[in-house]
């Protein structure tokens, strides 16, 4: 099958805008809980005439400081309850909220603030609007600053309570379906992020349809979820306008460090995360295992959850293996779900492949994970697993609106009610993505029989060896990355005799590591020399080597003294490693681990 399409299920008024899902609540439904905020270790509930209240307030006072309908208003925060008001309340004004990432550069704000035409900025704190005022002297748009630590909504409210309710009202009504929502900046894993414009009509569809056809998660009677994604990324965005849509509680929680904590609180029945916060948690627990004497104990209920599920797809578990799961379930697995808050059934896993092992091992203890696909430049979600008909391993069919083709160098294209309108003042990249009304994604992927998408690789990304054989990195990356002791992976090869790989350690799991072993505590860079933590990642890299030919697997991997993070730039902030950023300044490392592989070969005899 080279094309998949799926008719709309939802069909919506031209004249809609992203503040009538909001409006359309308050009106039928004004005592329903939209948000919940978390004060003082409790979470204070909003309804949706509260939170209607709160957003007109700031949109006046942002009419009082004179935002004009279609002016840019960037945010630059963590993701908490202010944001979602901020969003609403800029979208109220007619006006364009611009999401900048709270960790983003100078320069990177500059970039997004001068190339947006942003007017204003909302920060969350001092340091932010330190950064945001080193910016402005290349954003001369920028004339208002305001600091959300600072009373920056209260400030708003007081300032708009003389602004006419006709006014406010008059900008709401003048807003519909074609209307420009957002710019969000592409990541820039490659040059300059470049600026996604995204329609009311893009938020509204997606989100409108996507709950018609998954129901059971996004609009299930005592649905909630807590949203620890940094809300300017495209995917957090998108489940924010999602469950205002579906009327479901919103939590929010901007330190990811106190997340576990959050969630056994909040108990959400459905979140949003990437692949890598899912290793985090296997592997955390299977550390957390091993340093608690209960390693071989752990091993055996992970093996038993995936053994569980894989029989889900081939006519359902034996009794033997049931009898097998409830004993896992009640030594082990529970203690998972419990931690996660008791209430946890699917997740939504995005921004890259989760793996089979990991998307089986969660099945199995109860947790679905609904693996999807999408970009910045399509609203977030292409496709998406049904809860009815998960095929771990693929991404899903697409969602209603969509079509997806496969081109014949196997890229994948995209059109429909989730693709973007262009980027912003750009119209040569806009040609170059846009061609015949196909969205050109990049990335490399199969569609089966029924319709799913399997995600094989990214375009740019594929390597080619000097014996001119064609590898995605990608698979082999997340299988290694699936290592405990693992922190990032990033294959080479390319023009090169074979494959390698540059591996880093996970500094948070190596002392559990090395404890659970009865090694003495080692830092980073003495732990990536030591044998048995080498053997650890011999084993990783032949495992993931199982899944590929000779010619594609791994024959060196150097291991790293410091991290990819998105301190160092290496990491984008949706966590997508800047491949070429770290091939340009490791290329001595890499020529160095050739050319020793070169003179090894030439030792050997003859």
């Amino acid at each position: 099958m080279d094309s998949s399409a799926s008719p709309l299920a939802v069909e919506i008024d031209p004249r809609t805008s992203i503040s009538d899902l909001l409006v359309e609540h308050a009106r039928a439904t004004p005592s329903r809980v939209l948000l919940e905020q978390q004060v003082d270790g409790q979470w204070r509930p909003y309804t949706a005439a509260e939170v209607e209240a709160l957003v007109v307030g700031v949109a006046k006072g942002l009419v009082a400081h004179g935002i004009r309908p279609g002016e840019r208003v960037a945010i630059m925060s963590r993701t908490r309850f202010e944001w979602t008001i901020l969003d609403f309340a800029i979208w109220h004004a007619g006006a364009v909220p611009v999401p900048v990432y709270e960790t983003s550069s100078v320069a990177q704000t500059a970039w997004i603030l001068s190339d947006s035409g942003a007017v204003a900025v909302i920060v969350e704190s001092s340091a932010h609007g330190q950064v945001v005022a080193e910016a402005q002297a290349e954003a001369p748009d920028v004339r208002t600053v305001w600091t959300i630590d600072d009373g920056a909504l209260e400030d708003l409210t007081r300032d708009g309570a003389d602004v006419d309710d006709a006014e406010i009202a008059a900008r709401h009504d003048a807003v519909g379906m074609e209307d420009l929502a957002t710019i969000i900046y592409t990541s820039g894993t490659t040059g300059r992020p470049r600026g996604a414009e995204l329609t009311h009509g893009n938020f509204v569809a997606l989100t409108k349809n996507a709950i018609a056809v998954i129901p059971d998660v996004f609009a299930a009677p005592g649905a909630r979820t807590l949203l620890f994604m940094p809300l300017a990324h495209v995917f957090a965005r998108f489940v924010e306008v999602l469950v205002v849509a579906a009327g479901v509680p919103l939590g929010h929680t901007p330190d990811t460090t106190t997340l576990v904590a959050d969630l056994g609180t909040f108990r959400p029945t459905f979140i949003l995360s990437v692949p890598r916060v899912f290793e985090k948690v296997y592997n955390s627990a299977e550390a957390k295992a091993a340093a608690g004497g209960k390693e071989k104990i752990f091993a055996w209920a992970a093996r038993t959850a995936i053994a569980y599920s894989r029989s889900l797809d081939t006519g359902g578990p034996s009794y033997g293996l049931r009898l097998k799961h409830r004993i896992a379930h009640k030594l082990v697995l529970h203690k998972l779900q419990d931690a996660m808050g008791g209430k946890l059934e699917h997740a939504v896993s995005g921004g890259g492949p989760l793996g089979e092992r990991l998307g089986h091992f969660f099945r199995g203890i109860g947790l679905v994970v609904l693996e999807g696909y999408g970009l910045t430049e399509t609203t977030a979600p292409l496709n998406v697993n049904r809860p009815e008909r998960v095929k771990i391993g693929t991404v899903g069919p697409p969602l209603p609106g969509i079509g997806i083709r496969i081109a014949p160098d196997g890229e994948i294209l995209a059109q429909g009610i989730a693709v973007f309108r262009g980027y912003h003042d750009n119209d040569a990249a806009t040609a170059e993505a846009m061609k015949d009304g196909w969205f050109h994604t990049g990335d490399i992927g199969e569609l089966d029989s029924d319709g799913y998408l399997r995600i094989t690789g990214r375009k740019k990304e594929i390597i080619v060896t000097a014996g001119g054989k064609n590898v995605a990195p990608a698979p082999l990356e997340d299988a290694i990355r699936a290592h405990p002791l693992v922190s990032q992976c990033l294959v080479v090869g390319d023009g090169r005799p074979f494959v390698a790989a540059l591996i880093t350690l996970d500094p948070e799991m190596l002392p559990t590591w090395l404890s659970s072993r009865g090694k003495p505590e080692l830092t980073v860079a003495q732990a990536r020399t030591d044998e048995d933590v080498l053997a650890a990642i011999d084993e990783a890299v032949n495992r993931a080597n199982t899944h590929v030919s000779r010619a594609e697997s791994i024959r060196k991997v150097v291991v790293l003294e410091d991290d990819f993070t998105i301190a160092n730039d290496y990491l984008t902030p949706s966590l997508k490693v800047k491949r070429s950023a770290v091939v340009r300044d490791r290329a001595a490392v890499i020529d160095e681990l050739y050319a020793a592989a070169a003179t090894e070969r030439d030792r050997r005899p003859a």
